[in-house]
C-alpha cells in the first residue's frame, strides 16, 4: 500500500544552490511582471498564463534532473522548470511573443514548450489540452526500460521520467492511464501535482473527492506518495530530492503533491472574481519568492543583496524582451512545412535520428505459390520486422498470449518476448500515448487498436502525435504505427463496423493506409514500420481471412510506397476510384456490366494518387467514386473537388459517388447490405453515367 510522505518543518535543508534557486525565480516573476504590465496590455503578448506562485518546486525539481535521458512533460504553467533547465531568457520572451526561432518559431502559444537537448534532460513537447502530457511520458519512461534492459544501453540506468500537472489535471483520461500503468509496469516515473486548489474557477472538490488526491491514491500498490507545502524552501526542497531519489534508485513510481498559490488568474484575461478578498489575501501570504527571500535573508545574504538581484534580474528581463521584440517575424513562407517528414531530420524522435538502417527493399514482389490471407500477411511482415529491427515494440489490448482478437499477432509474443510484444490496459488513450513516448525515445511503436470505433478515447493523443513535428518547427516528431481493424464483416454494428477512416485523412501530419489484399498489407505495413511519419495502417475486417484479398506472400522485401494507387482493371470507358473492401465489389460490378473500366485501388488515402486519377479520366472521360463511409465529408467528396476543380475539361458527365447513407452500420445482415454499396448500387451508376 502506498504510504504518504511529509516532510518536518525541522527537515535539514538538502544541498541546493539557493543562490540559482533565486536568481531563477526573480527571472520568472521579472518575466511575468513585464508581460502582465506591459506586454500583454500593449498586445505584444496575446496568451499569457503567469507561473506566480508555483515557481519554487519547479525549479527544485529542475536542478535534480541530471541525467541526459531524464525528461520532463510538462504543462503551459511550466515555465520556471524550462528556466531551470536552461531556456535563455530570450527565447522564453519571445516565444509568447510568437516571434522567430525558440521551440516553436511561432507556430504554437508561447508557454507550450518543448526543449530537445542532446546532452541535457529532454522537455517533451508541451499541448493545450490538459492531461495530455501524462501518457507520452509513461512511453519514455518505459522506453528507458527497453533501452537498458532489452537494447543493453547502460546509460539509462539511472534516467527518469517526470510529469508535471495541476491539480484540475488528475480528474483526466490521461492522468489515471498513466497511473494505472506506472504502477502496473514498475516504472521510473515521478508524478509532480502542483494543487493550487483552482481548475481555473472550479475547486479542487470536483476534480477530487476531497480535494486531495493524495490522500485518495493510499489504497494504490506500488505507489509512493509525498505531500507537502510547495512554498516552503527547505520542506518542498526535501521532498522533492527524496522523492526524485525514490524513483531514480528504481524503487518505483513515486507522486509528490505540493500546494501552492495560484496569485493571478489562469490567464491574464481572468480576474479571479469568483475568489474572495479574504483568500486572495491568504494566498498572497503564502507567495513562495516572500518565503525564499525570508529563509535566506539575512541568514545566507543581505537585504541589499537581494534587493541587487531583483533589480538585476528586472533589468536582465528589460534587454531580453527588448531583444525578443526586435527579432523578425516568422517567415510566413515557411508555415507549412513540416507537416511531416522532410528532408530535414528532427532532433527527437523516431528511427532516422540515430541513422537506423533497414534492409533492403524492393517494389518488385517475388510471390510464394501459396496465396495466404491478410491475417498471416500482417503476422508475417510484423515477424520479419520485429526480427530485423531490434527497436520495434507490438503492443495492445490482447496481442500478447492470445495473439490478437483477429489473431494477427498470435505468437509473436513467445517469439520475441513480453518486452516486445505485450498487452496494455484497456485504455486507447493509454496505448496512443505511450506510443508517442516511445517513438520520442527513438523507438517504433505499433500499437493495435482492437477496432475503428475504439479509437475515439485516444483521439486527442492521435491529434497531438500528428501535429507534434509542426507544432516543434520539426525537433520532435512521433513516427508510430496504428493498426486499426474496422468496416462491416459478417455482419454489421455501429461499434465494431466504424468505417470513418476520413477523419484521419483531415488529422495533420499522419499517413492512412488502407490496403485491399494480402500482398499490399505486406508492402504498406513495411512502408509504414520504416517511415518517418506517424501512420494510420487500416485492416478491413471483411478482408482479413476473405478469398479476394488472398494473395502470395510477396517477401521480405516488398515494399509499396504511399501514394501510389494500383491498376486493378484497365479501361476506357470509365474510371472507378476506390479502396478497402469496395474494391472486390467495383470489380464485380464492372465483370456485371460488361463495360471497359480503369478501376483504381488507391491503397493509400494520406497521401493519395492524385496524378493516377486525373491520367485516367483524360482517357475515359468520367469517373464513380465508390467507399464505404458516410457520404457526407467522406474522402470521396475531396478527389470530387479536386476532379472538378483539375479535370473539368475532361469530364463528359458529372463525377459520381456511391457510398454509405449518413447513418451508423446495422447489425441485421440485411438492414446492413440495403445500405452499404453493393454489386447492384455501383452497376446502376456505371449504366447511369454511361448513358449521360
Amino acid at each position: 500500500m502506498a504510504k504518504k510522505k511529509s516532510a518536518s518543518k525541522k527537515s535539514k535543508s538538502p544541498k541546493v544552490d539557493w543562490k540559482k534557486v533565486a536568481h531563477l525565480m526573480l527571472t520568472s516573476r521579472a518575466m511575468d511582471e513585464k508581460e502582465e504590465n506591459e506586454l500583454v496590455p500593449n498586445k505584444d503578448v496575446l496568451y499569457q498564463f503567469s507561473a506566480r506562485g508555483h515557481e519554487l518546486g519547479q525549479i527544485l525539481l529542475g536542478n535534480l534532473l541530471t541525467s541526459s535521458h531524464d525528461s520532463a512533460s510538462a504543462y503551459y504553467r511550466s515555465r520556471p522548470l524550462l528556466l531551470s533547465l536552461g531556456l535563455s531568457e530570450e527565447d522564453a520572451m519571445a516565444a509568447p511573443m510568437g516571434k522567430s526561432g525558440g521551440y516553436s518559431d511561432g507556430r504554437d502559444i508561447g508557454v507550450v514548450c518543448n526543449k530537445p537537448d542532446a546532452d541535457g534532460p529532454k522537455v517533451l513537447p508541451m499541448a493545450g489540452d490538459v492531461g495530455s502530457q501524462y501518457t507520452p511520458a509513461i512511453g519514455w519512461a518505459q522506453g528507458i526500460e527497453y533501452r537498458k534492459n532489452v537494447l543493453g544501453e547502460k546509460e539509462y540506468e539511472k534516467a527518469i521520467s517526470v510529469i508535471l500537472g495541476g491539480d484540475g489535471s488528475v480528474a483526466t483520461n490521461g492522468f489515471w492511464s498513466a497511473l494505472t500503468i506506472a504502477t502496473t509496469q514498475n516504472l521510473p516515473v515521478l508524478f509532480y501535482i502542483e494543487d493550487n486548489g483552482y481548475g481555473i474557477s472550479v475547486t479542487s472538490e470536483y476534480q477530487t473527492p476531497g480535494g486531495k488526491i493524495s490522500n485518495n491514491l493510499q489504497s494504490f500498490n506500488n505507489l509512493k506518495i509525498y505531500d507537502g507545502d510547495g512554498t516552503d524552501p527547505v520542506e518542498a526542497a526535501s521532498l522533492l530530492e527524496e522523492s526524485v531519489n525514490y524513483v531514480r534508485d528504481r524503487k518505483g513510481p513515486a507522486m509528490i503533491r505540493l500546494t501552492v498559490p495560484r496569485l493571478n488568474g489562469h490567464s491574464y484575461q481572468d480576474n479571479q472574481a469568483y475568489k474572495d478578498e479574504d483568500l486572495i489575501k491568504k494566498e498572497k501570504e503564502m507567495d513562495p519568492l516572500e518565503k525564499l527571500k525570508a529563509f535566506m535573508v539575512p541568514d545566507q545574504i543581505t537585504e541589499r543583496t537581494w534587493k541587487n538581484w531583483e533589480k538585476k534580474a528586472q533589468e536582465n528581463i528589460e534587454e531580453a524582451a527588448k531583444a525578443a521584440l526586435s527579432r523578425p517575424e516568422p517567415d510566413a513562407a515557411q508555415t507549412e512545412k513540416f507537416a511531416f517528414a522532410e528532408d530535414e531530420v528532427q532532433q527527437i524522435g523516431g528511427l532516422a535520428v540515430e541513422g537506423h538502417e533497414f534492409p533492403e527493399s524492393s517494389e518488385e514482389p517475388k510471390p510464394e505459390k501459396q496465396r495466404i490471407n491478410i491475417v498471416e500477411a500482417i503476422r508475417r511482415t510484423l515477424r520479419y520486422e520485429l526480427e530485423t529491427n531490434k527497436k520495434l515494440m507490438v503492443f495492445g489490448e490482447d496481442v500478447g498470449k492470445k495473439g490478437g482478437v483477429h489473431a494477427a499477432t498470435m505468437d509473436l509474443q513467445s517469439q520475441f518476448g513480453e518486452d516486445r510484444v505485450f498487452d496494455t490496459s484497456l485504455s486507447e488513450e493509454g496505448i496512443i500515448g505511450r506510443a508517442v513516448g516511445l517513438a520520442y525515445q527513438g523507438l517504433m511503436p505499433v500499437a493495435e487498436i482492437q477496432f475503428r470505433k475504439y479509437a475515439d478515447p485516444a483521439t486527442e493523443q492521435l491529434n497531438n502525435c500528428g501535429t507534434t513535428r509542426w507544432r516543434t518547427a520539426n525537433r520532435f516528431a512521433a513516427p508510430i504505427v496504428v493498426r486499426m481493424p474496422g468496416g462491416f464483416a459478417k455482419c454489421g454494428d455501429p461499434w465494431h463496423s466504424m468505417s470513418n477512416e476520413v477523419f484521419f485523412t483531415h488529422a495533420i501530419g499522419w499517413q492512412v493506409a488502407m490496403p485491399s489484399n494480402a500482398e499490399d498489407a505486406v508492402g504498406l505495413l513495411r512502408s509504414a514500420m520504416r517511415s518517418n511519419n506517424p501512420t494510420v495502417f487500416f485492416e478491413h475486417r471483411n478482408l482479413l481471412d476473405a478469398k479476394y484479398a488472398r494473395k502470395p506472400y510477396p517477401g521480405d522485401e516488398f515494399v509499396v510506397p504511399f501514394g501510389k494507387a494500383k491498376k486493378l482493371r484497365d479501361g476506357d470507358e470509365l474510371t472507378i476510384v476506390t479502396w478497402g473492401a469496395m474494391c472486390e465489389r467495383a470489380e464485380e460490378a464492372v465483370d456485371k456490366t460488361g463495360v471497359s473500366a480503369d478501376v483504381l485501388d488507391l491503397r493509400t488515402l494520406m497521401p493519395w494518387d492524385k496524378e493516377a486519377i486525373l491520367s485516367s479520366i483524360q482517357r475515359t472521360n468520367r469517373c464513380l467514386i465508390v467507399h464505404e463511409d458516410n457520404q457526407t465529408a467522406g474522402f470521396g467528396a475531396e478527389i470530387a473537388a479536386v476532379l472538378v476543380r483539375e479535370a473539368f475539361q475532361y469530364l463528359d458527365a458529372p463525377v459520381e459517388r456511391i457510398t454509405m447513407p449518413d447513418i451508423p452500420v446495422p447489425y441485421n445482415v440485411s438492414l446492413m447490405e440495403s445500405v452499404l454499396p453493393n454489386v447492384q448500387k455501383i452497376s446502376n451508376a456505371i449504366e447511369d453515367l454511361l448513358s449521360f
